[in-house]
């Protein structure tokens, strides 16, 4: 099996970037490409204003994106799946990328305006909330579930891809992580729906939990490296 690039302790699978990752890296950038805020060159100086308040909702979505590329380019150099399973759940994420572009700029939007500027350039109606944090959340409870079927799916495939006893145990670390994220939507979801129209748009500081889970996930994978480095 061919060796490639090494992350960390974990042996990169893939080498050439195949036509499944070609194609993906394509959407991915077509997905980015709809988050501009304006396709047309502003006139005057108004519309450069208009334009330039929607800079940082668009940052904010273009670095939730490239998040969720960078766990798409770390799993197929890890392994370097093209089987039916892993082209089918590849295609199902990409097709929620695409529906998910304009939800996230939509509610990206609608925060940061309603942190940084009086005007709001969208309009949630207050009954209105519910929905809008439940289409949110489908989507991004729909982006880690799918990666973490992946996971679930390389798993399976140890024998075959010859997964070391750290790195699968590194997989199953990468399952669980996103089975806390997708959690993390669905109690964002719930809270939406069960809290008072008035306050339901707090449901939305759910994902502050984010921060933890991360910092979690990061120092058990540290954690299970020192061992690593300490048994070799």
């Amino acid at each position: 099996m061919k060796v490639g690039r090494v992350d960390g302790d974990f042996r990169w699978r893939s080498g050439e970037v195949s036509r499944l990752e070609g194609f993906s890296d394509a959407v991915f950038g077509f997905s980015l490409t709809l988050l501009v805020v304006s396709l047309e060159v502003p006139r005057t100086f108004a519309q450069l204003a208009e334009t330039m308040r929607g800079f940082f909702a668009f940052a904010f979505s273009f670095a939730l994106l490239l998040v969720v590329w960078e766990k798409h380019y770390r799993f197929f150099r890890r392994y370097g799946l093209q089987d039916g399973t892993t082209l089918l759940l590849n295609s199902v994420l990409l097709f929620v990328v695409l529906f998910y572009v304009y939800p996230l700029k939509f509610v990206s939007t609608a925060f940061i305006e309603g942190v940084l500027f009086r005007r709001r350039s969208v309009v949630v109606e207050a009954d209105q909330i519910p929905a809008l944090f439940t289409i949110y959340g489908a989507g991004y409870v729909a982006i880690f579930a799918i990666y973490g079927a992946l996971y679930l799916h390389a798993r399976r495939k140890r024998s075959a891809l010859e997964l070391s006893p750290f790195e699968s145990a590194l997989t199953d670390a990468e399952v669980a992580h996103h089975a806390l994220l997708c959690a993390i939507g669905l109690l964002a979801i719930a809270l939406a729906r069960l809290l008072p129209i008035e306050i339901a748009g707090l449901s939305g500081f759910t994902y502050v939990l984010i921060g933890a889970v991360e910092t979690w996930h990061g120092a058990r994978e540290g954690r299970m490296r020192r061992e690593l480095s300490g048994s070799g």
